[in-house]
């Protein structure tokens, strides 16, 4: 065999197993975020000042599975009815490239069909607006939440929340369509638990944002509902 076909043999063979390891990384990358993390970036202002538009976060798929959905918990989930407008695509080519990198986990995922909201209700919780502050009352206690923009009193409402379900709302108050805007769904506005994708638990960019998302103490001193 002449030297230049040794060469091209070489050639063929380590092509062939950069693209064997490349192919592997690919589908184990896939894996990881079906099954773990994924990542999104903030379109929207709806839950300033916690997360800004732009920010990219991640959020963890295998935290609501362990421990459930809890009051207090930032989470993504897919648009439960007709809370989204109708979602445009990046058309061509470039659209195709985008998708197939999101897929793979290689670019944080628009939230495109999804949502980020902070779950403020679960299962079985009364939930009130407002009291004389603006602030809301869940099971007879008025919390003073310290991470919101404006009082909560946009819409006023008294709902339960029913059996495999969440009320969400937006950090943003008065700049977040949420389960306030839905209550007349046949659910009083709550999100089906199905639907939750999993927990927003950290801000990976801008560097300067970077940092834990984390639930206000007040949410874990709401008292369970009484029958």
């Amino acid at each position: 065999m002449s030297v230049a076909k040794r060469l091209l043999k070489k050639v063929a063979l380590g092509s062939k197993e950069i693209g064997i390891v490349l192919v592997t990384a690919l589908i184990l990358s896939a894996l990881f975020r079906a099954l773990f993390v994924q990542a999104f970036y903030i379109p929207s202002a709806s839950m300033e000042q916690t997360l800004m538009v732009n920010d990219k976060i991640m959020v963890s798929k295998i935290a609501t599975r362990i421990d459930g959905v809890r009051r207090g918990d930032v989470v993504v989930f897919t648009d439960p009815s007709d809370w989204l407008g109708v979602n445009t695509p990046t058309p061509g080519i470039r659209g195709k490239i985008e998708s197939a990198l999101v897929f793979v986990g290689f670019l944080p995922a628009n939230m495109g069909e999804h949502l980020v909201k902070r779950v403020v209700g679960i299962a079985g919780d009364k939930i009130k607006c407002c009291d004389a502050d603006g602030n809301i009352v869940v099971n007879g206690m008025s919390i003073k939440e310290p991470q919101i923009q404006a009082p909560t009193d946009q819409v006023q409402f008294e709902i339960t929340v029913p059996p495999g379900y969440v009320f969400v709302m937006g950090d943003n108050r008065g700049n977040s369509r949420d389960s306030r805007y839905h209550l007349e769904n046949g659910v009083n506005g709550a999100v089906p638990l199905k639907n939750v994708l999993g927990r927003v638990f950290v801000i990976i960019w801008p560097t300067e944002s970077f940092g834990r998302v984390g639930v206000p103490d007040i949410y874990s001193e709401i008292p369970d509902p009484k029958e």
